[in-house]
């Protein structure tokens, strides 16, 4: 069976970090995903849609992204159902990202003002992974962005040299 998902789009709202009554935190937030296709009123059209992230993705998004931040997140469907306040069943569809990337600078304004590609999480494939500590976490206010238009090795002379932990599979 295959359940991912790949989004890229804005946030309707600043993220808020919640934590669980273990110390988790979670976080629930709105992408909102333009159409490819422009309305009968010619205006662009987009898709809200609900999304949930755990531990060190819901930090660092509260901590680093705002109202209409361009995020890239992948994940996977999860539906669920509670029983609301008049008694009838109420069913939810959520994205639950693995991992989020963070696509422009923390201090743009939401525009199209040089888009990055900056991670906010390698991986988180284990219930306690997250981002390497000291990259986002802690007083570290270092941030590195390298701008998805560009060469990262124009400048390099020689191999480049990739370390086998670097590699995505095993």
């Amino acid at each position: 069976m295959i359940n991912r998902v790949v989004l890229v789009g804005r946030l309707t709202k600043d993220p808020e970090v919640r934590f669980t009554p273990n110390g988790i935190a979670s976080c629930r937030f709105t992408v909102a995903v333009n159409r490819t296709f422009k309305g009968q009123n010619g205006e662009q059209e987009a898709d809200f849609i609900n999304c949930q992230a755990w531990r060190k993705n819901a930090e660092n998004l509260a901590n680093f992204m705002k109202k209409g931040s361009l995020i890239g997140l992948e994940g996977k469907i999860q539906t669920g159902s509670y029983e609301g306040q008049d008694g009838k069943r109420v069913f939810t569809t959520d994205v639950v990202a693995d991992s989020i990337q963070f696509l422009e600078p923390r201090n743009s304004t939401g525009g199209s003002q040089g888009v990055s590609n900056h991670e906010s999480s390698i991986n988180t494939g284990g219930p306690n992974q997250g981002a390497p500590q000291g990259q986002y976490g802690g007083n570290n206010n270092q941030q590195s962005y390298t701008r998805v238009d560009e060469d990262p090795f124009v400048n390099s002379k020689g191999p480049i040299e990739i370390s086998e932990d670097d590699l995505p599979f095993d």
